[in-house]
Formats: C-alpha cells, sequence, structure tokens
C-alpha cells in the first residue's frame, strides 16, 4: 500500500489555486476548489501534453493546447476532444497539510 506523501501546507494553496506535485513518480494536479483538495493525474488523455498549466473553470480543469475539460473531482471528461477520463488520487488533510498518494499500485 502506498504511504502519504505531504505536499503543500493548507494555507499555500487557497481556493480557486492549483498547482502541479510529483508523488511517487506519479505527476498530478493539486486544485483547491472551494475550499476542498482534489488531486487528478495531470495529462490530457487527447494528446498526452500537461494541464497542469490549464485554467479552473466550473468545477473542471481546462487543457491549455485543445480545450478539453475534465472533472476535478472525478476525472471525467466534461468537453472533447478528450473522450477518456484522467485518474484521480486520494487527498486528505492533516495538521494544516495536504496529502495525497498514488493508490493505482496498492
Amino acid at each position: 500500500m502506498s504511504d502519504w506523501t505531504t505536499v503543500v501546507a493548507v494555507d499555500d494553496l487557497p481556493p480557486g489555486k492549483h498547482m502541479s506535485v510529483e508523488v511517487e513518480g506519479a505527476v498530478m494536479v493539486l486544485v483547491n476548489l472551494d475550499g476542498e483538495f482534489y488531486a487528478i493525474e495531470d495529462i490530457c488523455t487527447h494528446d498526452g501534453s500537461d494541464i497542469s498549466s490549464g485554467c479552473v473553470v466550473d468545477g473542471s480543469i481546462e487543457c491549455p493546447r485543445h480545450g478539453a475539460r475534465f472533472d476535478i473531482r472525478t476525472g471525467e471528461v466534461t468537453a472533447p476532444p478528450a473522450y477518456e477520463p484522467v485518474d484521480v488520487f486520494p487527498v486528505r488533510v492533516q495538521d494544516g497539510v495536504v496529502q495525497v498518494r498514488d493508490h493505482r499500485w496498492d
């Protein structure tokens, strides 16, 4: 089972902001959506580019290259040209820090 990895202090990622983080070799986008933290895979399933430099729109992150959008909570596609979802990762807040883990290898 993978361990929890501390990635950022809660106060360093305010609501509406996101950042790219690497956990156990997996690159993720960590998002503070209205005070709740979510982590999704930092890849567009349309063309393989990163999505962390995109903007958050209505609970989805938009790929900066072609405009595909992915729901931050579920990883599901909310706008094409992508059709395949991205992975989501478990997130928790402990003692004022945000922790993430890559559960895919459990």
